[in-house]
């Protein structure tokens, strides 16, 4: 019976919203949604808490089986933030409250320890580093396979059809070799409306390099109007249109700018429906949301790691290839790292390359960016992409739910509104939050007094507590900076 009547509710909400219109797909995020954050107050509840309290976040924190995680990671303190006003603070001292993992990841504290580990090998070894009977525990002639297994597992996927190799987008060009391949006939390439710029740049070069014209062989599907969340319906839609001029389609699996996590098997399935190929972008995804690449039938997917995945800025990136490609004649562009280990050093121009992704490495990765990877990779260890979407299902939850708590009060006018998915199956941990104001100077304002954040002007800002590091009280703490601030630009 409770149930029943949060659902209608909910119900009875969602149609004021939307006067009278029903969408199923929007619907069932909406009830979602409302089921996610009932979970919160009830928590709350069964505490004796406020939601709003600094107990409740206090608490939830020492609930928390991931929390000693947090211990790993070097948080910046407010004294060393040179946008942090020191007369508005109180505690220098004090970490800061840092939610831009979704732009780079804090580092973890053993990726020093492991960087200057190598470093050493290299001063007291120099070449002979590269071998088994170098001084170090990690040669590097397969410093890769130090972390492949873990990103494997992250993933979903088997080692073999793994590599860490390049930077994002230099994959993302590799990868389209062998799998975009347009014909007169069949050339078009639907992506998301919106993707991230390097993206958006890197296929519509793809496109000219291979003589078509990106305003016909680019296709870009949009949210509805008045809306921004993308329906994976109008996605397939559109492969279903296109189908007979449709040679591959490349979706980012997090949306960058709104968070949506989209329904990446549906959508493979679409296209591998019409013939074509499915290609995804996992910068935003990687290490923040659970994934089945091998599973879901993914052809190809590139990803960076400074983000979710705490490897440090320009860090090295990572590629799949789905295993029912190896074998196959494909072209693709080839260097002397994707030569079997066996064979590499033999230096024959008729060596055997490895199958799959693992042939498509072009050079030996960076010994010191794939080990910085390594510092945050023993940590994924530790625990699971379960454990850590479940903690980040309750943290974002909880943001959301303390900031419509706080700000978005019946009866008051909506200071925001959520433009990330309201249904937890469908985001990560990024909120993306759209304001009833220009936000620079509510931005600056948080940075003066510690909160580290993402603005995308004039109006969003990227709010992105991460499991792995970020607490509840991180949380709280952030939202009653974002109300002192609010507070300060209204008077000013």
């Amino acid at each position: 019976c409770i149930k029943l009547n949060i659902f209608l509710s909910a119900l009875s909400v969602y149609c004021t919203k939307n006067n009278g219109r029903i969408d199923r797909g929007s619907l069932t995020s909406f009830i979602a949604s409302i089921f996610t954050m009932d979970a919160i107050k009830a928590k709350a509840s069964e505490l004796g808490m406020p939601l709003e309290s600094a107990e409740f976040a206090l608490a939830m924190d020492a609930a928390d089986p991931l929390a000693p995680l947090r211990s790993e990671f070097h948080v910046p303190a407010l004294g060393d933030l040179a946008c942090v006003d020191k007369g508005v603070v109180s505690d220098v001292s004090e970490p800061c409250v840092y939610l831009c993992g979704n732009s780079l990841g804090l580092q973890p504290k053993r990726t020093q320890t492991i960087v200057n580990e190598e470093l050493d090998v290299w001063a007291k070894g120099g070449v002979t580093g590269h071998f088994p009977d170098g001084p170090g525990t990690r040669p590097w002639v397969s410093i890769d396979e130090q972390v492949t297994g873990s990103i494997a597992r992250i993933v979903g996927a088997s080692e073999e059809e793994v590599a860490v190799m390049n930077t994002l987008t230099n994959n993302l060009h590799l990868l389209m070799v062998p799998f975009y391949r347009p014909t007169a006939q069949k050339h078009k390439i639907i992506v998301e409306a919106k993707a991230f710029p390097s993206d958006h740049f890197a296929v519509e070069s793809q496109i000219r390099m291979r003589g078509f014209d990106p305003t016909k062989s680019l296709i870009e599907v949009k949210a509805p109007e008045g809306e921004q969340v993308i329906r994976e319906t109008d996605i397939i839609a559109a492969i279903n249109e296109h189908k007979d001029e449709l040679a591959l389609v490349l979706i980012g699996g997090v949306h960058y700018y709104t968070g949506q996590f989209f329904d990446l098997k549906a959508i493979a399935t679409a296209a591998h429906a019409v013939g074509c190929n499915m290609g995804v972008d996992l910068a935003h995804a990687v290490g923040n949301v659970p994934l089945e690449l091998h599973d879901w039938d993914i052809d190809f997917a590139c990803w960076c790691t400074y983000k979710y995945l705490n490897s440090g800025p320009g860090g090295i990136a990572g590629a799949f290839v789905h295993n029912k490609h190896h074998g196959a004649e494909m072209p693709y562009l080839a260097g002397w790292w994707g030569v079997k280990l066996s064979e590499r050093f033999q230096m024959d121009h008729t060596a055997a390359f490895m199958p799959g992704v693992r042939g498509m490495q072009l050079s030996n990765p960076s010994v010191l960016t794939t080990v910085a990877l390594l510092g945050s990779t023993e940590l994924f260890d530790k625990t699971s992409m379960a454990e850590l979407r479940a903690k980040s299902k309750l943290l974002t939850g909880y943001l959301e739910a303390l900031m419509d708590a706080t700000f978005n009060t019946e009866g008051s006018k909506a200071a925001f509104s959520v433009i990330t998915p309201r249904d937890p199956e469908r985001r990560g941990c990024q909120l993306s939050v759209l304001f009833e104001r220009p936000i620079k100077p509510v931005f600056q304002e948080l940075e003066k007094r510690g909160v580290i954040c993402d603005m995308r002007e004039p109006s969003v800002m990227r709010l992105a507590p991460v499991p792995m590091y970020n607490s509840f009280n991180d949380v709280f703490r952030f939202v009653q900076l974002l109300k002192e601030a609010i507070a300060i630009c209204d008077t000013q």
